[in-house]
């Protein structure tokens, strides 16, 4: 079984620098429903027996570019995790520091976070789960953070992965194979 783990193209986003907590939280959400910017890029061709995509436009949009003339099996288990503000302020911060409090919010379960690791974990094991039964060669596009979790979570269910990064780009991908 081979899956391509694929992280959604470039997103038409011009996110502020600094905000306030109330400007950070309108910026996640308007990048939700931004458009992606135009994109080439080059996937391994095979047999894809399932194009599976996350609930988010920006996932849908970039399988619509790679595989035009597939169906998709979209799916709330490979949702990026969700991101606000770590507390409300009316004091503008940097954006690396929203960023960075509520992906460490994330990684404690912190409560003011929508979704914590432990959460995005077990999403992760449902869809594995879920493909691993299916058995068929499959391509995922899914978001740059989760993609972490999904790949670890490959890794315990047998897959053998191509190659890891610290941070995935926009449109790269890796190969999970049993």
């Amino acid at each position: 079984m081979k899956v391509v783990v694929i992280r959604h193209a470039e997103v038409d986003f011009c996110w502020n620098r600094r905000c306030t907590s109330a400007g950070f939280d309108a910026d996640c959400s308007g990048y939700d429903s931004a458009p992606i910017k135009e994109i080439k890029y080059e996937i391994p061709l095979f047999g894809y027996q399932r194009i599976y995509i996350s609930e988010l436009s920006r996932s849908r949009s970039t399988a619509e570019v790679l595989f035009p003339e597939h169906d998709y099996a979209e799916s709330c288990l490979i949702n990026e995790v969700p991101l606000r503000s770590g507390f409300d302020t009316g004091k503008k911060m940097p954006l690396w520091f929203w960023n960075t409090l509520g992906r460490l919010q994330w990684f404690t379960n912190n409560k003011r976070q929508a979704e914590g690791r432990d959460q995005t974990r077990e999403r992760a094991r449902r869809f594995v789960a879920m493909i691993t039964s299916e058995n068929m060669d499959c391509a995922v596009v899914t978001h740059g953070f989760f993609m972490h979790t999904l790949l670890r979570e490959l890794k315990k269910a047998g897959f053998r992965i191509s190659r890891s990064s610290a941070a995935y780009k926009n449109g790269e991908y890796v190969v999970a194979e049993r």
